[in-house]
Protein backbone atom coordinates (compact mmCIF):
# COMPACT_ATOMS: atom_id res chain seq x y z
CA UNK A 1 0.00 0.00 0.00
CA UNK A 2 3.30 2.24 1.29
CA UNK A 3 4.30 1.48 -1.54
CA UNK A 4 1.58 2.07 -4.51
CA UNK A 5 1.58 5.60 -2.71
CA UNK A 6 4.88 6.19 -2.99
CA UNK A 7 4.70 5.22 -6.94
CA UNK A 8 1.89 7.79 -7.10
CA UNK A 9 3.24 10.78 -5.01
CA UNK A 10 6.53 10.21 -7.20
CA UNK A 11 4.60 10.05 -10.94
CA UNK A 12 2.47 13.40 -9.49
CA UNK A 13 5.60 15.20 -8.22
CA UNK A 14 7.17 14.26 -11.84
CA UNK A 15 4.09 15.89 -13.62
CA UNK A 16 3.83 18.87 -11.92
CA UNK A 17 7.81 19.67 -12.67
CA UNK A 18 7.23 18.67 -16.20
CA UNK A 19 3.93 20.53 -16.28
CA UNK A 20 5.86 24.05 -15.19
CA UNK A 21 8.62 23.74 -17.83
CA UNK A 22 5.82 22.99 -20.52
CA UNK A 23 4.29 26.11 -19.36
CA UNK A 24 6.99 28.18 -19.56
CA UNK A 25 7.87 26.29 -23.12
CA UNK A 26 4.34 27.03 -24.73
CA UNK A 27 4.22 30.56 -23.75
CA UNK A 28 8.11 30.96 -25.74
CA UNK A 29 6.15 29.38 -28.40
CA UNK A 30 2.85 31.20 -28.38
CA UNK A 31 0.61 27.98 -27.23
CA UNK A 32 -1.97 27.99 -24.78
CA UNK A 33 -0.76 25.76 -22.10
CA UNK A 34 -3.50 23.86 -21.82
CA UNK A 35 -2.36 21.54 -24.82
CA UNK A 36 0.66 21.27 -22.74
CA UNK A 37 -1.08 19.77 -19.85
CA UNK A 38 -3.23 17.30 -22.31
CA UNK A 39 0.16 16.68 -24.18
CA UNK A 40 1.37 14.97 -20.77
CA UNK A 41 -1.12 13.14 -20.22
CA UNK A 42 -1.19 11.74 -23.40
CA UNK A 43 2.50 10.88 -22.91
CA UNK A 44 1.93 9.05 -19.97
CA UNK A 45 -1.48 7.54 -21.22
CA UNK A 46 -2.07 3.83 -22.40
CA UNK A 47 -0.82 5.09 -25.76
CA UNK A 48 1.85 7.11 -24.69
CA UNK A 49 5.40 6.70 -23.93
CA UNK A 50 4.52 5.41 -20.03
CA UNK A 51 1.61 3.26 -20.77
CA UNK A 52 -0.15 3.71 -17.64
CA UNK A 53 -3.95 2.51 -18.29
CA UNK A 54 -6.44 4.65 -17.04
CA UNK A 55 -10.79 4.49 -18.49
CA UNK A 56 -12.03 5.16 -14.65
CA UNK A 57 -14.18 7.29 -16.45
CA UNK A 58 -16.39 7.93 -12.68
CA UNK A 59 -12.75 8.79 -10.84
CA UNK A 60 -12.18 11.02 -13.74
CA UNK A 61 -15.64 12.88 -13.49
CA UNK A 62 -15.82 13.08 -9.75
CA UNK A 63 -12.40 14.25 -9.74
CA UNK A 64 -12.77 16.94 -12.85
CA UNK A 65 -15.63 18.52 -11.48
CA UNK A 66 -14.60 18.81 -7.94
CA UNK A 67 -11.92 21.33 -9.79
CA UNK A 68 -14.58 22.97 -12.01
CA UNK A 69 -15.84 23.87 -8.27
CA UNK A 70 -12.80 26.11 -7.77
CA UNK A 71 -11.94 26.95 -11.20
CA UNK A 72 -15.74 28.25 -11.66
CA UNK A 73 -15.11 30.25 -8.08
CA UNK A 74 -11.84 31.34 -9.42
CA UNK A 75 -13.60 33.14 -12.11
CA UNK A 76 -16.09 35.04 -10.39
CA UNK A 77 -13.66 35.97 -7.42
CA UNK A 78 -11.40 37.47 -9.75
CA UNK A 79 -14.11 39.24 -12.48
CA UNK A 80 -14.61 43.08 -11.05
CA UNK A 81 -18.10 43.97 -11.21
CA UNK A 82 -17.34 47.57 -11.53
CA UNK A 83 -16.15 46.73 -15.03
CA UNK A 84 -18.17 43.49 -15.28
CA UNK A 85 -21.83 45.61 -14.62
CA UNK A 86 -21.57 47.89 -17.80
CA UNK A 87 -21.70 44.75 -19.83
CA UNK A 88 -23.86 42.54 -17.89
CA UNK A 89 -27.20 41.89 -20.20
CA UNK A 90 -25.02 41.56 -22.79
CA UNK A 91 -23.11 38.99 -20.97
CA UNK A 92 -26.33 37.37 -19.52
CA UNK A 93 -27.85 37.17 -22.63
CA UNK A 94 -25.01 35.43 -24.26
CA UNK A 95 -24.56 32.62 -21.51
CA UNK A 96 -28.16 31.73 -21.58
CA UNK A 97 -29.64 32.01 -24.55
CA UNK A 98 -26.50 32.29 -26.71
CA UNK A 99 -25.55 28.86 -25.08
CA UNK A 100 -29.19 27.40 -26.13
CA UNK A 101 -28.91 28.74 -29.85
CA UNK A 102 -25.33 27.45 -30.40
CA UNK A 103 -26.49 24.00 -28.72
CA UNK A 104 -29.44 23.70 -31.15
CA UNK A 105 -27.77 24.84 -34.11
CA UNK A 106 -24.93 21.79 -33.71
CA UNK A 107 -28.16 19.80 -32.53
CA UNK A 108 -30.15 20.07 -35.94
CA UNK A 109 -26.49 20.31 -37.96
CA UNK A 110 -25.82 16.56 -36.60
CA UNK A 111 -29.30 15.51 -37.61
CA UNK A 112 -28.32 16.57 -41.23
CA UNK A 113 -24.61 15.74 -41.74
CA UNK A 114 -24.35 13.12 -39.26
CA UNK A 115 -27.99 10.93 -39.39
CA UNK A 116 -28.09 11.33 -35.45
CA UNK A 117 -31.46 11.92 -33.60
CA UNK A 118 -31.98 15.33 -32.61
CA UNK A 119 -31.53 14.22 -28.55
CA UNK A 120 -27.72 13.25 -29.20
CA UNK A 121 -27.63 16.02 -31.74
CA UNK A 122 -28.87 18.24 -28.63
CA UNK A 123 -26.54 16.33 -26.18
CA UNK A 124 -23.33 16.99 -28.02
CA UNK A 125 -24.30 20.95 -29.32
CA UNK A 126 -25.11 21.23 -25.28
CA UNK A 127 -21.13 19.37 -24.06
CA UNK A 128 -19.55 22.18 -26.53
CA UNK A 129 -21.88 24.87 -26.22
CA UNK A 130 -20.18 26.96 -23.22
CA UNK A 131 -17.13 28.89 -23.88
CA UNK A 132 -13.64 28.24 -21.37
CA UNK A 133 -13.67 31.02 -18.74
CA UNK A 134 -9.76 29.66 -18.09
CA UNK A 135 -8.85 29.78 -21.42
CA UNK A 136 -10.58 33.08 -21.88
CA UNK A 137 -8.87 34.53 -18.80
CA UNK A 138 -5.13 33.25 -19.30
CA UNK A 139 -4.82 34.82 -22.55
CA UNK A 140 -6.19 38.03 -21.61
CA UNK A 141 -3.68 38.38 -18.47
CA UNK A 142 -0.36 36.73 -20.40
CA UNK A 143 -0.90 38.55 -23.58
CA UNK A 144 -1.92 42.04 -21.69
CA UNK A 145 -4.80 42.25 -24.59
CA UNK A 146 -6.69 44.90 -24.09
CA UNK A 147 -10.31 45.17 -26.00
CA UNK A 148 -11.63 48.10 -27.24
CA UNK A 149 -15.55 48.64 -26.03
CA UNK A 150 -15.38 46.75 -22.52
CA UNK A 151 -15.02 43.32 -24.85
CA UNK A 152 -12.45 42.12 -22.27
CA UNK A 153 -15.37 42.28 -19.66
CA UNK A 154 -17.34 40.92 -21.81
CA UNK A 155 -15.59 38.08 -22.73
CA UNK A 156 -14.38 36.90 -18.99
CA UNK A 157 -18.16 37.37 -17.68
CA UNK A 158 -19.82 35.06 -20.40
CA UNK A 159 -16.90 32.50 -20.24
CA UNK A 160 -17.41 32.34 -16.57
CA UNK A 161 -21.37 32.36 -16.36
CA UNK A 162 -22.25 30.21 -19.28
CA UNK A 163 -21.05 26.43 -18.04
CA UNK A 164 -24.30 26.66 -15.35
CA UNK A 165 -26.97 26.61 -18.90
CA UNK A 166 -24.31 24.35 -20.64
CA UNK A 167 -24.62 21.73 -17.90
CA UNK A 168 -28.51 22.32 -17.47
CA UNK A 169 -28.86 22.22 -21.23
CA UNK A 170 -26.24 18.44 -21.01
CA UNK A 171 -28.95 17.27 -18.33
CA UNK A 172 -32.13 18.07 -20.27
CA UNK A 173 -30.70 16.45 -23.32
CA UNK A 174 -29.37 13.35 -21.83
CA UNK A 175 -32.97 12.93 -20.01
CA UNK A 176 -34.74 13.15 -23.39
CA UNK A 177 -32.29 10.33 -25.17
CA UNK A 178 -33.38 7.83 -22.11
CA UNK A 179 -36.84 9.12 -22.73
CA UNK A 180 -38.31 10.01 -19.29
CA UNK A 181 -38.29 13.91 -19.82
CA UNK A 182 -41.28 15.56 -20.52
CA UNK A 183 -42.08 18.89 -20.70
CA UNK A 184 -43.35 20.04 -17.30
CA UNK A 185 -40.39 18.08 -15.97
CA UNK A 186 -38.36 20.36 -18.36
CA UNK A 187 -39.81 23.62 -16.95
CA UNK A 188 -39.68 22.13 -13.56
CA UNK A 189 -36.13 21.26 -13.79
CA UNK A 190 -35.28 24.51 -15.13
CA UNK A 191 -37.16 26.66 -12.73
CA UNK A 192 -35.18 24.25 -9.58
CA UNK A 193 -31.75 24.98 -11.48
CA UNK A 194 -32.39 28.38 -11.37
CA UNK A 195 -34.06 29.31 -8.25
CA UNK A 196 -31.71 27.15 -5.90
CA UNK A 197 -28.57 27.94 -8.01
CA UNK A 198 -29.22 31.50 -7.97
CA UNK A 199 -30.42 31.78 -4.07
CA UNK A 200 -27.73 29.27 -2.67
CA UNK A 201 -24.67 31.24 -4.02
CA UNK A 202 -26.62 34.50 -2.79
CA UNK A 203 -27.05 33.35 0.87
CA UNK A 204 -24.02 31.81 0.94
CA UNK A 205 -21.56 34.51 0.19
CA UNK A 206 -23.62 37.14 2.44
CA UNK A 207 -23.35 34.29 5.39
CA UNK A 208 -19.73 34.13 4.98
CA UNK A 209 -19.06 37.82 4.57
CA UNK A 210 -21.08 38.45 7.76
CA UNK A 211 -19.07 35.73 9.95
CA UNK A 212 -15.96 36.87 8.12
CA UNK A 213 -17.09 40.39 9.83
CA UNK A 214 -18.20 38.71 12.73
CA UNK A 215 -15.43 36.56 13.33
CA UNK A 216 -11.76 37.15 12.71
CA UNK A 217 -10.25 34.32 10.77
CA UNK A 218 -7.47 35.79 9.54
CA UNK A 219 -4.05 34.97 10.08
CA UNK A 220 -2.26 31.65 9.19
CA UNK A 221 -4.33 31.29 5.86
CA UNK A 222 -7.29 30.39 7.71
CA UNK A 223 -9.19 33.33 5.95
CA UNK A 224 -8.45 31.72 2.33
CA UNK A 225 -9.53 28.20 3.82
CA UNK A 226 -12.55 29.99 5.25
CA UNK A 227 -13.38 31.29 1.55
CA UNK A 228 -12.89 27.62 0.00
CA UNK A 229 -14.94 26.69 2.43
CA UNK A 230 -17.80 28.46 0.95
CA UNK A 231 -17.18 27.53 -2.19
CA UNK A 232 -17.44 23.61 -1.50
CA UNK A 233 -20.74 24.80 0.92
CA UNK A 234 -22.34 26.52 -2.05
CA UNK A 235 -22.11 23.79 -4.46
CA UNK A 236 -22.75 20.97 -2.13
CA UNK A 237 -25.88 22.59 -0.80
CA UNK A 238 -27.15 24.09 -4.39
CA UNK A 239 -26.49 20.47 -5.82
CA UNK A 240 -28.48 18.65 -2.76
CA UNK A 241 -31.76 21.18 -3.59
CA UNK A 242 -31.70 20.18 -6.81
CA UNK A 243 -30.24 23.99 -7.80
CA UNK A 244 -26.87 24.01 -10.36
CA UNK A 245 -23.89 24.08 -8.17
CA UNK A 246 -22.10 26.03 -10.54
CA UNK A 247 -23.77 28.65 -10.57
CA UNK A 248 -23.62 29.02 -6.90
CA UNK A 249 -20.31 28.62 -7.05
CA UNK A 250 -19.76 31.73 -9.86
CA UNK A 251 -22.17 33.97 -8.34
CA UNK A 252 -20.13 33.24 -4.53
CA UNK A 253 -17.11 33.92 -6.08
CA UNK A 254 -18.40 37.28 -7.94
CA UNK A 255 -20.18 38.83 -4.54
CA UNK A 256 -17.11 37.72 -2.24
CA UNK A 257 -14.29 39.17 -4.97
CA UNK A 258 -15.99 42.33 -5.38
CA UNK A 259 -17.33 42.59 -1.54
CA UNK A 260 -14.65 44.32 1.45
CA UNK A 261 -12.12 41.39 2.33
CA UNK A 262 -9.19 41.14 3.95
CA UNK A 263 -5.98 40.71 1.75
CA UNK A 264 -8.30 40.23 -1.65
CA UNK A 265 -5.64 41.06 -3.60
CA UNK A 266 -3.31 38.15 -2.13
CA UNK A 267 -6.39 36.07 -2.36
CA UNK A 268 -6.92 36.61 -6.24
CA UNK A 269 -3.34 34.88 -6.85
CA UNK A 270 -3.73 31.86 -4.52
CA UNK A 271 -6.89 31.57 -6.70
CA UNK A 272 -5.05 31.98 -9.34
CA UNK A 273 -2.48 29.53 -8.11
CA UNK A 274 -5.17 26.97 -7.82
CA UNK A 275 -7.10 27.42 -11.04
CA UNK A 276 -3.83 26.29 -12.38
CA UNK A 277 -2.87 23.44 -10.21
CA UNK A 278 -6.94 22.68 -11.38
CA UNK A 279 -6.31 23.24 -15.01
CA UNK A 280 -3.11 20.83 -14.34
CA UNK A 281 -4.94 18.04 -12.70
CA UNK A 282 -8.18 18.04 -14.99
CA UNK A 283 -6.15 18.32 -18.56
CA UNK A 284 -3.62 15.38 -17.21
CA UNK A 285 -6.23 13.15 -16.12
CA UNK A 286 -8.36 13.84 -19.62
CA UNK A 287 -5.07 13.20 -21.52
CA UNK A 288 -4.86 10.08 -19.75
CA UNK A 289 -8.22 9.01 -20.26
CA UNK A 290 -7.87 9.16 -24.10
CA UNK A 291 -6.62 6.58 -26.76
CA UNK A 292 -5.13 8.79 -29.32
CA UNK A 293 -5.35 5.93 -31.27
CA UNK A 294 -9.20 6.63 -31.36
CA UNK A 295 -8.87 10.37 -32.34
CA UNK A 296 -8.00 9.75 -36.09
CA UNK A 297 -11.89 7.58 -35.68
CA UNK A 298 -13.17 10.91 -34.80
CA UNK A 299 -11.36 13.81 -36.69
CA UNK A 300 -13.30 13.87 -39.61
CA UNK A 301 -16.54 14.07 -38.10
CA UNK A 302 -14.74 16.13 -34.79
CA UNK A 303 -13.07 18.66 -37.85
CA UNK A 304 -16.71 19.20 -39.41
CA UNK A 305 -18.39 20.34 -36.30
CA UNK A 306 -15.64 22.43 -34.77
CA UNK A 307 -15.95 24.55 -38.52
CA UNK A 308 -19.37 24.34 -38.02
CA UNK A 309 -19.50 25.53 -34.66
CA UNK A 310 -16.49 28.17 -34.70
CA UNK A 311 -17.78 29.96 -38.48
CA UNK A 312 -21.37 29.54 -38.55
CA UNK A 313 -23.40 28.74 -34.92
CA UNK A 314 -20.93 30.67 -33.29
CA UNK A 315 -21.52 33.76 -35.01
CA UNK A 316 -24.85 33.20 -35.98
CA UNK A 317 -25.79 33.16 -32.19
CA UNK A 318 -23.53 35.77 -31.70
CA UNK A 319 -24.64 38.43 -34.23
CA UNK A 320 -28.29 37.51 -33.74
CA UNK A 321 -28.31 38.30 -30.40
CA UNK A 322 -26.25 41.34 -30.40
CA UNK A 323 -28.44 43.26 -32.18
CA UNK A 324 -30.57 44.45 -29.14
CA UNK A 325 -27.53 45.96 -28.03
CA UNK A 326 -25.08 48.63 -29.15
CA UNK A 327 -22.21 46.77 -30.46
CA UNK A 328 -20.00 47.19 -34.09
CA UNK A 329 -19.60 44.52 -36.65
CA UNK A 330 -15.78 43.97 -35.76
CA UNK A 331 -16.69 43.61 -31.88
CA UNK A 332 -19.35 41.05 -33.17
CA UNK A 333 -16.89 38.92 -34.82
CA UNK A 334 -14.22 39.32 -32.17
CA UNK A 335 -16.57 37.99 -29.65
CA UNK A 336 -17.97 34.83 -31.90
CA UNK A 337 -13.88 34.02 -32.17
CA UNK A 338 -13.00 33.82 -28.85
CA UNK A 339 -15.73 31.13 -27.98
CA UNK A 340 -12.72 29.05 -26.94
CA UNK A 341 -14.16 25.24 -25.77
CA UNK A 342 -12.13 23.57 -22.62
CA UNK A 343 -12.36 21.69 -19.86
CA UNK A 344 -16.01 22.26 -18.87
CA UNK A 345 -17.11 20.65 -22.31
CA UNK A 346 -14.99 17.66 -21.51
CA UNK A 347 -16.35 16.93 -18.25
CA UNK A 348 -20.04 17.29 -19.68
CA UNK A 349 -18.73 14.25 -21.91
CA UNK A 350 -17.44 12.42 -19.45
CA UNK A 351 -20.72 12.94 -17.36
CA UNK A 352 -22.69 11.99 -20.43
CA UNK A 353 -20.78 8.58 -21.03
CA UNK A 354 -20.78 7.54 -17.40
CA UNK A 355 -24.77 8.05 -17.13
CA UNK A 356 -25.53 6.70 -20.64
CA UNK A 357 -23.15 3.76 -20.83
CA UNK A 358 -22.51 5.41 -24.42
CA UNK A 359 -18.67 4.26 -25.36
CA UNK A 360 -15.86 6.93 -25.26
CA UNK A 361 -16.94 7.88 -28.56
CA UNK A 362 -18.31 11.02 -27.47
CA UNK A 363 -15.38 11.26 -25.16
CA UNK A 364 -12.84 10.95 -27.94
CA UNK A 365 -15.33 13.35 -30.28
CA UNK A 366 -15.78 16.45 -28.00
CA UNK A 367 -11.80 15.94 -26.82
CA UNK A 368 -10.52 16.79 -30.41
CA UNK A 369 -13.04 19.00 -30.73
CA UNK A 370 -11.55 20.54 -27.89
CA UNK A 371 -7.69 20.12 -29.17
CA UNK A 372 -8.39 21.67 -32.18
CA UNK A 373 -10.31 25.08 -30.61
CA UNK A 374 -7.48 25.34 -28.36
CA UNK A 375 -4.89 25.66 -30.72
CA UNK A 376 -6.76 27.37 -33.23
CA UNK A 377 -8.58 29.91 -31.41
CA UNK A 378 -6.04 30.38 -28.23
CA UNK A 379 -3.13 30.76 -30.56
CA UNK A 380 -4.57 33.35 -33.12
CA UNK A 381 -7.38 35.47 -30.67
CA UNK A 382 -4.81 38.17 -30.57
CA UNK A 383 -4.17 38.33 -34.13
CA UNK A 384 -7.22 38.05 -34.51
CA UNK A 385 -7.77 41.23 -32.23
CA UNK A 386 -5.34 43.17 -33.99
CA UNK A 387 -6.76 42.48 -37.59
CA UNK A 388 -10.05 43.38 -36.46
CA UNK A 389 -8.49 46.64 -35.13
CA UNK A 390 -10.18 45.89 -31.53
CA UNK A 391 -6.98 46.37 -29.82
CA UNK A 392 -7.08 49.35 -27.10
CA UNK A 393 -3.81 50.86 -26.08
CA UNK A 394 -4.88 53.24 -23.72
CA UNK A 395 -6.75 50.77 -21.34
CA UNK A 396 -5.48 47.87 -19.03
CA UNK A 397 -6.97 44.76 -19.18
CA UNK A 398 -6.47 43.92 -15.73
CA UNK A 399 -8.91 46.68 -14.73
CA UNK A 400 -11.20 43.99 -15.36
CA UNK A 401 -9.91 41.64 -12.44
CA UNK A 402 -10.34 42.32 -8.60
CA UNK A 403 -6.86 42.17 -7.75
CA UNK A 404 -6.16 45.13 -10.13
CA UNK A 405 -4.50 48.14 -8.30
CA UNK A 406 -3.75 50.92 -9.92
CA UNK A 407 -0.24 52.35 -9.96
CA UNK A 408 0.06 55.64 -7.86
CA UNK A 409 2.75 57.98 -8.32
CA UNK A 410 2.95 57.71 -4.38
CA UNK A 411 5.73 56.57 -2.00
CA UNK A 412 5.78 56.95 1.69
CA UNK A 413 8.50 57.53 4.39
CA UNK A 414 8.85 56.12 7.65
CA UNK A 415 10.56 56.98 10.72
CA UNK A 416 10.75 57.76 14.54
CA UNK A 417 11.06 61.01 16.42
CA UNK A 418 13.81 60.93 18.16
CA UNK A 419 15.36 62.84 21.49
CA UNK A 420 16.29 66.23 20.68
CA UNK A 421 14.16 66.49 16.77
CA UNK A 422 13.43 69.67 16.55
CA UNK A 423 9.75 68.57 15.25
CA UNK A 424 9.42 66.90 19.01
CA UNK A 425 6.95 69.22 20.88
CA UNK A 426 5.60 71.02 17.80
CA UNK A 427 1.92 71.19 16.14
CA UNK A 428 1.93 69.73 12.45
CA UNK A 429 0.51 73.18 11.33
CA UNK A 430 3.23 74.75 12.67
CA UNK A 431 5.74 72.01 11.29
CA UNK A 432 7.63 73.24 8.16
CA UNK A 433 8.10 70.03 5.53
CA UNK A 434 9.21 69.75 2.19
CA UNK A 435 6.39 70.57 -0.96
CA UNK A 436 3.63 68.06 -1.23
CA UNK A 437 5.11 66.07 2.13
CA UNK A 438 2.25 65.95 3.82
CA UNK A 439 2.54 63.88 7.68
CA UNK A 440 -0.18 61.37 6.90
CA UNK A 441 0.42 58.95 10.18
CA UNK A 442 1.82 59.18 13.78
CA UNK A 443 2.13 56.12 15.58
CA UNK A 444 1.80 56.37 19.26
CA UNK A 445 2.13 53.66 22.38
CA UNK A 446 0.85 51.05 19.60
CA UNK A 447 -2.18 53.47 18.38
CA UNK A 448 -2.66 54.47 15.17
CA UNK A 449 -3.45 58.43 14.48
CA UNK A 450 -4.59 60.11 10.95
CA UNK A 451 -3.06 63.39 12.29
CA UNK A 452 -4.88 66.74 11.73
CA UNK A 453 -3.21 70.46 12.49
CA UNK A 454 -3.45 70.46 15.87
CA UNK A 455 -1.68 67.36 16.59
CA UNK A 456 1.30 67.37 18.77
CA UNK A 457 4.32 65.23 17.91
CA UNK A 458 6.02 63.98 20.94
CA UNK A 459 9.29 61.76 21.21
CA UNK A 460 9.05 58.32 20.32
CA UNK A 461 6.51 58.87 17.64
CA UNK A 462 6.51 56.87 14.84
CA UNK A 463 5.57 59.57 11.99
CA UNK A 464 4.57 58.22 8.01
CA UNK A 465 5.19 61.41 5.50
CA UNK A 466 3.25 60.81 2.00
CA UNK A 467 5.04 62.47 -1.22
CA UNK A 468 5.25 61.86 -5.05
CA UNK A 469 7.30 59.57 -6.38
CA UNK A 470 10.61 61.04 -8.02
CA UNK A 471 10.84 60.67 -11.51
CA UNK A 472 14.26 60.45 -11.59
CA UNK A 473 14.32 57.50 -9.75
CA UNK A 474 14.70 55.54 -13.01
CA UNK A 475 18.09 57.15 -12.92
CA UNK A 476 19.09 55.02 -9.77
CA UNK A 477 19.82 51.11 -9.44
CA UNK A 478 19.45 49.66 -5.70
CA UNK A 479 22.04 47.10 -5.48
CA UNK A 480 23.07 44.57 -2.19
CA UNK A 481 26.50 43.63 -1.10
CA UNK A 482 27.16 41.24 1.56
CA UNK A 483 30.49 42.54 3.24
CA UNK A 484 33.27 40.23 3.93
CA UNK A 485 36.63 39.90 5.55
CA UNK A 486 38.25 40.65 2.55
CA UNK A 487 36.10 43.88 1.19
CA UNK A 488 37.40 46.87 1.14
CA UNK A 489 34.29 47.94 3.25
CA UNK A 490 34.96 46.08 6.52
CA UNK A 491 35.38 47.61 9.86
CA UNK A 492 35.56 50.69 7.78
CA UNK A 493 33.08 53.53 8.91
CA UNK A 494 31.31 55.60 5.89
CA UNK A 495 33.72 58.08 5.81
CA UNK A 496 36.68 56.17 5.57
CA UNK A 497 35.32 54.09 2.50
CA UNK A 498 36.87 54.39 -0.77
CA UNK A 499 34.64 57.48 -2.42
CA UNK A 500 32.77 56.63 -5.48
CA UNK A 501 30.75 59.43 -7.06
CA UNK A 502 28.57 57.42 -8.65
CA UNK A 503 27.16 55.29 -5.88
CA UNK A 504 26.16 55.63 -1.68
CA UNK A 505 25.19 53.82 0.82
CA UNK A 506 21.70 53.93 1.48
CA UNK A 507 21.19 51.48 4.64
CA UNK A 508 23.00 48.69 6.22
CA UNK A 509 20.88 45.36 7.58
CA UNK A 510 22.72 44.14 10.22
CA UNK A 511 20.65 40.58 11.30
CA UNK A 512 17.70 42.07 12.38
CA UNK A 513 18.41 45.21 12.07
CA UNK A 514 18.21 48.51 9.67
CA UNK A 515 20.90 50.58 10.15
CA UNK A 516 20.43 54.13 9.03
CA UNK A 517 24.30 55.23 8.36
CA UNK A 518 26.01 58.61 8.90
CA UNK A 519 29.90 59.26 8.49
CA UNK A 520 30.57 57.59 11.64
CA UNK A 521 29.21 54.50 11.11
CA UNK A 522 30.98 51.41 11.41
CA UNK A 523 30.60 48.33 8.62
CA UNK A 524 30.85 44.90 10.04
CA UNK A 525 31.55 41.82 8.47
CA UNK A 526 28.44 40.10 7.82
CA UNK A 527 26.45 43.47 7.05
CA UNK A 528 24.41 44.05 3.60
CA UNK A 529 24.75 47.25 2.45
CA UNK A 530 22.10 48.91 0.19
CA UNK A 531 23.77 50.89 -2.29
CA UNK A 532 21.81 52.92 -4.68
CA UNK A 533 23.68 54.20 -7.67
CA UNK A 534 23.28 56.38 -10.76
CA UNK A 535 22.40 54.59 -13.88
CA UNK A 536 25.16 54.64 -16.28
Amino acid sequence: MEGNLNQMLFMWGIVIFFSVFLKKLSVRMGLPMLLAFLFLGIVFGSDGVFKIPFENYSLAENICSFGLIFIMFSGGFGTSWKEAKHISKEAMVLSTLGVVLTAVAVGLFCMLAFKLSFSWGLLLGSVIGSTDAASVFSILRSRKLNLKDRTASLLEFESGSNDPMSYMMTLISMLMIQGNLSFGQMLGMLFAQVFWGLSVGFVVALLTQYLMRKVDVSGDGFDFVFVLGSAVTAYSLSSVLGGNGYLSVYLTGIILGNGKIKEKKEMVSFFDGLTGLMQLVIFFLLGLLSKPSVLPHVAFQGLIIFFFLTFIARPLSVFLLMRFFPSSKNRNFLISFAGLRGAASIVFAILAVESLGSGDFLFHLVFFIVILSILFQGSFLPKMAGRLDMIDDQSDVMKTFTDYTEQKPVQFIEFIIPEGHHWAGQLIKDIITPPDTPIILVERNGEKELPRGDTKIQVGDRVVIGSAKSTMASDLDIVELEVDRDSVYANKTIAEIPRDEMARVLLIERGKEIVIPNGNTTIAVGDILVIYRLNE
